[in-house]
């Protein structure tokens, strides 16, 4: 241990292992007033262990597939910091595909060929040792198949659906969630039921890891990270708690007491969960210290009465949970000391006339001594509105007059004995500039000079700068600086400013500014306009109590006449040195009447205002202290507010000095409970703007006023306001809470008001809490998040929206006022009733056959009671999109998928799906689908082939690239051997044909003439209706392709209204497009506007060949899944080729 010193050393350097010095310390520090300890001081040596031998097999990888290269660093300390590198030391790049976790392993969300090397190296460095360790390089081999597979995001880490994170308060927060998937998936964050901190959020490693930084209790919740890429979502829920250390509120602070005082030490810590507060004295348990009378632990407060000096002691605070603890040291000090003064004897206090004397006494003495001063040798103690005595002992004068010189004397008593201490205290007079620089034009190349004439006391010796610009002059030999002037030789435009003449004293400081301007020597003689000169010979006559005459002689106008005078006063008792505006006259009058109030000591000054700007003020007049007369008015803006329930806080704005009327300012506070036959309790105040009143009953009405009042007398009688005293929070919850269920979504709560005695403050009205118990469909409980809706006034009853169908809630009620709530009622039960659930989550069709089709669908994501059937709708839709008859299948709640058959091949069908509870049916879901041609090279299975069901091939991943002249078409399949292709196309508008030779068969050309008939004898039609000027009629296709349940209409007679033939009729109509994968994932109406318009976008070249993809497009698409064409029919033939 360091000689004279706490501090020690423990010196390694020469020998010795830091693990012989492996431990906790503490420091003692002990006199015979107590000991003092220090907290525990833990030392750990540094480790850097060597990797652990392992034998690394190479890493085999399919193409798109996930891969984690593990670390497993040795465990060191602290702990290393990772990073991947390969055998030229360079670093890995890392991407959202690829990148290291926070336990140091690789992360590949998949794999590519060029991911293939045999360097993967993961080093570990120990930055305390400064070493570094290596792991053996990792081998990684992809291989590759076609087709890769796309798949939907999986987490590699954390795993499963939720984990657990726990955090101190004050730390960083790290949450971590990477995912496999192909394409690579994005990582999303949420807060659920909030948002995350702004200022405080950071995302990195591509938004895997997010980083909160300076937690606190409030950042606790759920946390969800979710990974998204084309083919779906994943996500994982991370429940993070914030605990915390202690921390301190209100730390034990030293305590110097005399005998037979009282005093406490108070020690309040927080944390969570909640610290454990224990008490030492001179670093023993509290409990097994030696006994000491006067003192008494209670909790966090150790209370002390009638201390004596064996009291003293050194108490410690021990603050603790199972995350840390805080300690802290202070002392109890039981002196007997007599009044010392610390302020040195006869010490020399020098200020200016009229500005405040502060007048140090600085004193020490157990018990607390009591300050007197006295002026001169045998003079009286000071009192009065003349001086102000603060707590530290110092005197102050706050307008130290001439006669304010002296000698003061500083006496300290208490019970032990008296002490006295005498200083000076010299007035100067101030310095003045009594012949300020003047505003000055001149030509170029001239002279100019500025004076600076000052006065200052004799015994201060002034110093006079000059400026210009706020800045030194410039080093120039034509600047000459006189005694009492500046003279600038040769003028130039450079030489253009404002100049400052600045005197200081030791004790104060003046300045005085004027603004040269240089202007070009004129040909001929020119008139200088300028701001006049300032007013002088001021005099005052006609002295009265509340008037005064000032007269004056104006300046020279300088070629610009006075508009008008500004007068300004100086109160040199209450603001020296401040001057304010009077009032102003015009430019023709010399003389004015000034209105007065008592007790002010005026001087004043007159600037002269022309149309170039305002003259300097004119010198000060003689100063006119006016007569002290009562006060003219009353304090302002007087509340009674308690703020606490036993007591009321009288407050008021104080009047200003010169409305003080004269000296003793002081205020009568009056104060009597309004409604009760009482007398006015009254108290008398002075330097204050407050006045608490203690004792008094909890909220009730008071009638208050504050009169002021000096030397001479009172104000006029005041007026009353009425107060409060203070609110307590409210003593009863509300009764007889009744529910009554409305709908499955709205409640309507009623409760009896509680007595007005009970709210102990202002009503400010009622708050219900509300929240949900659990969903009576799924019998699962919940995180509880309590909802609240406040109703201002005296409210008896209030509606709650947005509730859950089929589902148990719990509420009370809690009455307000200005302190707070009051207590809860008992909380009471009630149940939402069933709904219609919402549409089911999904509707897939999928394995269509000649005659069949299989659907599937998942539950309503919010059933809403309990699900009694699903209700299944369909019908055909032929190629002019005429709908057929429409059958109606009810399926039980417990299935998920059907098979359709004895349909017609071929043949396009509309679904329509919803389920019901009990209350009725909810949002239906629709969707098409087509079943396949007897053309596709499908073979029929066998009679009696029993359940094996035939293999149908499949196309997918079509591609195309077109050229002037060709096409390029390329896709996938799967199906059986030895199938024959059918590649479609067409041409929009035009007709097109099959490459088979159909146009030789005999039910071809008649569809074909009937076709045409019916094409001529509309267009004929159409024709006729357009020369006549009538209207085509669309509502009946409106009708036929709508939801055979959902029927738009008007506001009027709930028709769409009819197409007028002002623009050109469309009759052509294309199918609606339908997803590969028949999934329907939002509400959205099946009509779109193509099916009035022309939605072809294929195209051909002159020579017949395929340039674009036959499909028309809805105007809203599902959210996911490929387009697929329309099956062919004879309107819509098509030309194909093997």
């Amino acid at each position: 241990m360091k000689p004279n010193s706490g501090t020690l050393v423990i010196n390694i350097m020469n020998g010795g292992k830091a693990e012989a010095y492996e431990g906790v310390y503490q420091c003692t520090a002990r006199n015979e007033r107590g000991a003092a300890i220090s907290n525990n001081i833990v030392i750990r040596p540094s480790r850097s262990p060597l990797w652990t031998k392992e034998k690394l097999e190479p890493n085999h990888v399919r193409e798109g597939d996930s891969l984690v290269l593990h670390c497993r660093p040795p465990v060191g300390l602290p702990p290393p910091i990772i990073f991947w590198m390969d055998n030229a030391f360079q670093r890995l790049p890392q991407s959202e595909r690829v990148s290291q976790g926070l336990n140091g392993d690789l992360y590949f969300s998949n794999v590519q060929p060029e991911d293939s090397r045999e360097d993967y190296i993961c080093y570990a460095r120990f930055n305390h040792t400064q070493t570094i360790q290596q792991k053996q390089p990792i081998s990684v081999k992809v291989f590759s198949t076609k087709p890769v597979t796309e798949r939907q995001p999986v987490l590699l880490t954390p795993t499963g659906s939720t984990s657990t994170k726990v955090e101190l308060r004050g730390n960083v927060l790290l949450l971590e969630c990477i995912a496999a998937g192909l394409p690579t998936p994005v990582i999303r964050w949420i807060k659920e039921g909030g948002e995350l901190p702004a200022n405080r959020t950071f995302f990195e490693n591509f938004k895997k890891t997010l980083k909160i930084i300076d937690v606190s209790e409030a950042d606790s919740g759920n946390y969800k990270c979710i990974a998204r890429n084309t083919l779906g979502s994943a996500h994982h829920v991370i429940s993070v708690t914030v605990k915390a250390a202690p921390y301190w509120i209100t730390a034990p602070r030293n305590l110097v007491l005399s005998p037979g005082e009282d005093g406490t030490l108070i020690c309040r810590a927080n944390g969570n969960p909640k610290p454990s507060i224990s008490w030492l004295a001179n670093g023993v348990p509290i409990a097994i210290a030696p006994e000491d009378p006067s003192r008494k632990v209670d909790g966090d407060t150790i209370i002390f009465s009638h201390v004596q000096e064996r009291s003293s002691a050194v108490y410690q605070c021990n603050a603790s949970n199972e995350y840390g603890y805080l300690l802290s040291n202070a002392f109890v000090n039981v002196l007997a000391e007599p009044p010392r003064i610390l302020t040195p004897a006869n010490k020399l206090y020098q200020v200016i006339a009229d500005s405040p004397a502060l007048l140090d006494c600085a004193y020490f003495g157990s018990p607390k001594p009591e300050i007197e001063w006295f002026k001169g040798v045998k003079g009286s103690i000071l009192r009065g509105n003349e001086y102000v005595f603060h707590d530290n002992g110092t005197l102050e004068i706050p307008v130290a007059q001439k006669n304010s010189a002296g000698t003061y004397t500083c006496v300290a008593r208490n019970e032990l004995g008296k002490i006295q201490n005498e200083v000076q205290l010299e007035i100067k007079d101030p310095t003045m500039i009594i012949k300020q620089p003047e505003y000055k034009v001149i030509q170029r190349y001239g002279q100019v000079s500025f004076e600076c004439i000052i006065k200052h006391d004799s015994t201060l010796l002034p110093t006079v700068t000059w400026l210009k610009d706020n800045d030194e002059l410039p080093d120039d030999d034509r600047f000459l600086v006189g005694k009492d002037n500046l003279t600038i030789m040769n003028v130039t435009d450079k030489d253009d400013g404002t100049y400052t003449c600045i005197v200081n004293t030791t004790l104060d400081s003046v300045s005085a500014s004027a603004v040269l301007t240089v202007v070009a020597a004129p040909p001929t003689p020119a008139i200088i306009y300028a701001r006049p000169n300032p007013p002088f010979d001021l005099e005052l006559t006609g002295q009265l109590e509340r008037s005064i005459d000032l007269s004056w002689i104006p300046g020279d106008e300088n070629n610009s006449p006075i508009t008008n005078f500004v007068i300004e006063y100086e109160d040199a008792l209450h603001e020296p040195g401040v001057w304010h505006y009077q009032t102003e006259v015009p430019g023709t009058q010399t003389t004015v009447q000034l209105k007065l109030s008592p007790y002010v000591n005026y001087s004043f000054r007159v600037i002269a205002v022309n149309k170039i700007g305002r003259s300097q003020p004119s010198e000060p007049s003689e100063q006119y202290l006016t007569k002290s007369a009562s006060p003219d008015e009353n304090p302002a803006n007087v509340q009674g507010i308690g703020s606490e329930p036993d007591n009321l806080v009288i407050t008021w704005e104080p009047l200003k000095g010169f409305q003080s009327n004269g000296p003793g300012l002081q205020y009568k506070v009056s104060w009597r409970q309004k409604d009760v036959d009482d007398e006015w309790t009254s108290v008398i105040v002075a330097n204050v703007s407050k006045y608490i009143v203690s004792g008094t009953p909890t909220f009730v009405p008071y009638e208050i006023k504050v009169q002021a009042l000096n030397d001479l007398g009172y104000a006029p009688e005041p007026s009353e306001v009425i107060g409060h005293s203070g609110e307590d929070l409210p003593m009863v919850a509300p009764g007889n809470v009744q529910v009554h269920v409305i709908n499955s979504t709205l409640a309507k709560v009623h409760w009896d008001p509680v007595p007005l005695k009970t709210v102990r403050g202002h009503l400010q009205g009622y708050k219900v809490y509300y929240w949900k118990v659990q969903s009576l469909s799924r019998r699962s409980r919940r995180h509880v998040e309590k909802k609240i809706l406040t109703f201002r006034g005296n409210k008896t009853f209030g509606m709650l929206p947005g509730l859950e169908p089929y589902s148990s809630y719990k509420l009370n009620v809690r009455v307000v006022n200005g302190k707070g709530e009051g207590p809860a009622s008992p909380d009471k039960v009630f149940k939402t009733p069933e709904g219609v659930p919402s549409s089911p989550s999904f509707l897939k069709i999928t394995n269509p056959t000649l005659d069949s089709l299989t659907l599937e669908w998942g539950s309503p994501t919010h059933p809403n009671g309990v699900l009694t059937s699903y209700t299944l709708k369909f019908q055909p839709i032929n190629n002019t999109h005429e709908l057929g008859p429409l059958v109606e299948i009810r399926i039980p709640a417990n299935e998920s998928s059907l098979i359709l058959k004895n349909l017609n091949y071929s043949t396009r069908y509309k679904f329509y799906f919803n389920a019901q509870t009990s209350v009725g049916s909810g949002s239906q879901i629709t969707e098409e689908a087509v079943t396949i041609m007897d053309e596709a090279g499908i073979l029929r299975p066998a009679v009696g082939a029993g359940k094996v069901q035939p293999l149908y091939p499949r196309i997918r991943n079509v591609t195309t690239a077109a050229a002037e002249t060709y096409a390029n078409i390329s896709w996938e399949y799967e199906g059986p051997d030895h199938a024959n292709f059918y590649v479609e196309y067409g041409v929009a508008g035009t007709m097109a044909s099959r490459q088979v030779d159909i146009a030789t068969q005999g039910w071809f050309i008649g569809l074909m003439c009937a076709v045409a008939l019916l094409i001529l004898i509309l267009l004929i039609v159409c024709f006729i209706r357009r020369n006549k000027g009538g209207k085509y009629p669309v509502k009946e296709k409106e009708d036929a392709h709508a939801d055979p349940e959902i029927q738009p209409m008007k506001e009027d007679d709930g028709t769409f209204g009819e197409y007028s033939d002002a623009e050109d009729h469309k009759p052509l109509k294309k199918g609606s497009r339908t997803p590969s994968d028949r999934t329907v994932k939002k509400e959205d109406s099946d009509d779109s506007l193509v099916d009035y318009g022309e939605g072809v976008n294929g195209q051909f070249n002159e020579d017949g060949s395929f340039i674009g993809q036959y499909s028309g497009k809805k105007e809203k698409e599902p959210a996911e899944g490929n387009e697929s064409s329309e099956a062919p029919s004879p309107v819509n033939a098509m030309n194909s080729f093997v």
